[in-house]
């Protein structure tokens, strides 16, 4: 057989150990193979002859710690440069650039113009005034008042003054704290963030530290309250707070004390500034249980049984100014906020008894009683416990009348609405709550307050309106109502003006103030200070933040000293006008606090209803 590969099939005899050696000792010089014979092989011969082709050898680079290949070493290399290119080179140079700062966005109107409101009351605190008052047309007065008591240590110094006069009525006044208390209560996180909560405490401090002066605070019984400082006769000469034209700082004349022996609506609105107070001030637990036991001291004398006499009746000195229409309406506000700052479910089961709803004429819906002020406090009670219903639904045995308040703080509310011609309206857009009668700002910020309050209500619950008859009303409706109003006052008007003294460029200069109109560096007489009240000149001194009485049923005002019901401000007035701009405000968010009104009520557990009567045939 002949052998293709050039040798014979045969078994060689020759020495294998022999010629395995000779093949292991054998080197090739495959470049001396001639290139003709290497032409004449196929493929698989030439891979035979010369075996695997020569691979590449990698190059390594010695980094000291590490070896890598100069290929891995490149990738890196450039990995790092396009890392830098994309994601550090932008850094740096946004590092570099000029940082332009962002600035929050600029306060709203109502904003700046709750600033100015809460000013009004540095201007009108009586007593010792601190240094930091802010009012520096304002000084010391009234430290004699009441020094002649034998009962009150140091006297009744130190509150407010109601408005361009000198006395201290403290009917209003209570309401006024009572209404800066529930502003700070809903909308805390507000103050704090347009730096005014601290101001605002100390305001309701002012006023809550004089109403514990006005009884023995300290008591459990007691049978009188002091209910005025200071007043006057109508048309009277004789020397007296309407009569004189004097600065505080000025009186010279005598300032008696009003006392009353029985007091349910002073009493009450007393026990509700205090217990209000107590719920902003439950972080100064010694203070907020002094204020505590002043409230159900006060609550206590209100609901005496024998002393339910309106506090101003018959009393020549207060009925023309303020005289209390009733006191149901007290009771139940009374006793809403003595819940709150109590927990007592004694309060609560008086707050939604029947027969205080009746004796209140809640039902009636008579459009008078929807009017919230310092002299009806229905729908402001009403309002109250309906957050109750809203938020913490407590039912049976609460229910029946939460519900019928709930439902008629919406009638209220859809009474405040045009498009149901309850209450006249101005052409320029003011709702005329008093029938068109003077000082018509004080009611329309009231209003706004709880309207905008109500709305806040809804909005934390996930309700999206109510229903006035068959009309749906959604919550903006009634929100947007609240802000018509107060934007009115601001400015938005026939006249362009606004009614509160220092907010825009136009607003009244000739406020009926006996502090603002007297310059500060002129001591006055009892008549000599008439000559700045009769001034066409406008008022020396900027009472800053004061809501004057307002305009007439036809857009017009006038800006005259001696026209009180246009130009004057009042305690208040201005407490609503502060409650309306903060929870309107949304400068500093939106929404009230949900919670900390209930912080002293216990958990609710509804009790069992009574079984249904047995079934008769």
């Amino acid at each position: 057989m002949h052998n293709h590969w050039g040798g014979s099939l045969e078994i060689s005899t020759t020495d294998s150990a022999t010629e395995d050696e000779k093949s292991r000792n054998m080197e090739w010089d495959r470049a001396s193979v001639s290139y003709q014979h290497y032409q004449h092989l196929d493929e698989t011969q030439q891979s035979w002859l010369l075996g695997p082709p020569e691979r590449k050898k990698k190059k390594y680079v010695d980094l000291g710690c590490v070896v890598c290949s100069t290929k891995a070493l490149k990738w890196t290399v450039y990995g790092i440069l396009i890392a830098f290119f994309v994601i550090g080179l932008p850094v740096m140079i946004v590092k570099l650039v000029p940082k332009h700062k962002h600035h929050p966005s600029p306060p709203d109107n109502y904003t700046l113009a709750l600033h100015k409101a809460l000013l009004f009351f540095n201007a009108q605190k009586s007593g010792k005034l601190p240094k930091n008052n802010g009012v520096p047309w304002r000084g010391n007065s009234g430290l004699s008042d009441g020094s002649k008591l034998t009962d009150v240590k140091g006297g009744l110094v130190g509150g407010y003054y109601d408005a361009g006069d000198n006395i201290k009525f403290h009917f209003p006044m209570s309401f006024a704290m009572t209404m800066l208390s529930w502003s700070a209560i809903e909308y805390e996180q507000k103050y704090r963030a347009i730096g005014e909560y601290d101001h605002i405490r100390d305001l309701i401090k002012w006023g809550t530290d004089y109403l514990l002066l006005t009884f023995n605070s300290t008591a459990t019984r007691i049978d009188k309250i002091y209910s005025q400082v200071g007043g006057a006769r109508l048309n009277s000469t004789t020397p007296d707070d309407h009569y004189c034209w004097e600065k505080p700082e000025d009186m010279d004349y005598t300032r008696d004390v009003q006392m009353a022996n029985g007091a349910p609506d002073l009493g009450s609105e007393m026990a509700a500034a205090l217990a209000a107070a107590s719920i902003v001030f439950r972080d100064d637990n010694l203070y907020s249980r002094k204020l505590v036991q002043g409230a159900t001291t006060a609550f206590n004398f209100a609901r005496r049984f024998g002393g339910r006499v309106p506090y101003s009746r018959g009393n020549p000195v207060i009925e023309p100014f303020y005289n209390s229409t009733g006191f149901w309406d007290d009771y139940m506000w009374g006793a809403a906020w003595m819940y709150y700052a109590t927990g007592n479910p004694s309060y609560i089961s008086f707050a939604t008894d029947p027969r205080l709803s009746k004796h209140a004429k809640a039902a009636l819906m008579i459009p008078d009683l929807s009017v919230f002020s310092w002299d009806n406090k229905l729908p402001g009670a009403m309002l109250l416990l309906t957050r109750m219903r809203m938020f913490l639904n407590p039912g049976y045995p609460y229910e029946e009348m939460l519900g019928s308040y709930h439902n008629l703080t919406g009638l209220t509310m859809c009474s405040y609405l045009q498009t149901f011609h309850v209450f006249n309206w101005t052409k320029g857009g003011m709702i005329q709550l008093n029938h068109g009668r003077g000082q018509p700002l004080q009611y329309v910020a009231n209003a706004a307050f709880l309207a905008s309050v109500f709305a806040d209500y809804m909005n934390a619950t996930n309700v999206p309106g109510w229903y006035c008859g068959s009309s749906f009303m959604s919550q903006d409706v009634i929100r947007e109502f609240a802000a018509s109003q107060m934007d009115y006052i601001l400015g938005k008007n026939p006249l362009n003006m606004s009614y509160v003294v220092g907010y825009g460029k136009k607003f009244p200069k000739h406020v009926h103030h006996r502090g603002a109109s007297t310059p500060h560096n002129v001591k006055t007489s009892c008549t000599g200070g008439w000559k700045w009240r009769d001034s066409r000149n406008p008022n020396p001194n900027t009472i800053t933040g004061a809501m004057v009485g307002g305009p007439d049923k036809f857009d017009k005002f006038q800006d005259v000293r001696k026209s009180y019901s246009y130009t004057e401000p009042t305690l208040a007035g201005n407490a609503g006008l502060v409650a309306a701009l903060v929870s309107l405000t949304s400068t500093a968010g939106n929404g009230v606090d949900r919670n900390t009104i209930f912080s002293a009520v216990p958990p609710l557990y509804p009790a069992t209803p009574p079984p249904p009567p047995p079934w008769r045939p």
